[in-house]
């Protein structure tokens, strides 16, 4: 991180957290609610620099608000908090500077190889996109109830944005930066075999934990995992116990503790 960056990134620090953000957070993302005492704090911190340093681009004749950017800001900022107690010298998506967000679904290219070699090119509605250097491109309505149900496995900021972190280590392969050759090696070892073991389950019409979308490449399974690392993470540590730890060791953060303080969703109060 250059001289530059740092210091804008200590002039952003300076900045006090609009006092609403707070509120905003703790009605469209629940899931906050439940965070060790003050990291809360942490992460509205981290979500100021974020938005001090990333674009927000309305597309589809979308109008971006304050609310907008935080519900997606925060969530994204969510995988990076177990490393924010460095806030001057932390790597916030390198590769990222745009955050995309259309109202709805958003019609995207696709491409896809066909089993005699020939290459088919159509469209197909997406809520959510990684590209591995520049963007992030988001549906709004699918972000804003990703974040509603803490509890579904099914998130796409939290998708769009385990990409993000794949990407810093040169290629979409399901294998984010890691501290050391050890760490990268246990990764390699307990990701492969559970990958493996996972699609052998689909292809076999067995049951799974995991949304069956994990088994289209490990880039997918990395991505899906977290998703349920941090909105199922007790079910998660239940089934696959070494993905959990691999998980825990990455993002530095320990939801299953934090699930057990979890309020009653609001179907289930009364």
């Amino acid at each position: 991180m250059s001289f530059f960056t740092r210091r804008r990134r200590r002039s952003l620090l300076q900045r006090p957290v609009p006092e609403h953000w707070r509120e905003v957070l703790r009605r469209n993302v629940p899931l906050v609610r439940a965070l060790p005492e003050g990291r809360l704090d942490a992460l509205l911190r981290l979500t100021s620099v974020f938005l001090g340093e990333k674009n927000f681009e309305g597309a589809g004749g979308f109008e971006l608000t304050d609310e907008v950017r935080v519900t997606i800001a925060a969530q994204a900022c969510l995988l990076l908090l177990g490393r924010a107690d460095d806030l001057t010298n932390l790597r916030i998506y390198p590769g990222l500077d745009s955050v995309v967000v259309y109202p709805g679904e958003f019609v995207a290219p696709l491409e896809e190889y066909q089993p005699d070699g020939t290459v088919f090119d159509g469209e197909e509605e997406r809520s959510g996109e990684s590209w591995g250097h520049g963007a992030v491109v988001i549906s709004w309505e699918d972000a804003r109830a990703g974040a509603a149900d803490p509890e579904d496995g099914w998130n796409v900021v939290l998708h769009e944005f385990a990409h993000q972190l794949d990407d810093e280590a040169g290629a979409a392969d399901g294998a984010p930066l890691l501290p050391s050759r050890e760490a990268q090696a246990e990764w390699t070892r307990v990701m492969s075999r559970e990958y493996e073991e996972f699609t052998a389950k689909v292809d076999g019409n067995r049951r799974v934990l995991l949304d069956e979308y994990a088994a289209e490449d490990p880039a997918e399974f990395f991505a899906v995992a977290t998703e349920f690392f941090f909105e199922k993470p007790r079910a998660l540590k239940k089934a696959h116990p070494d993905l959990y730890a691999q998980l825990r060791a990455l993002y530095r953060q320990d939801p299953a503790e934090w699930q057990v303080r979890r309020p009653a969703r609001r179907d289930q109060q009364h």
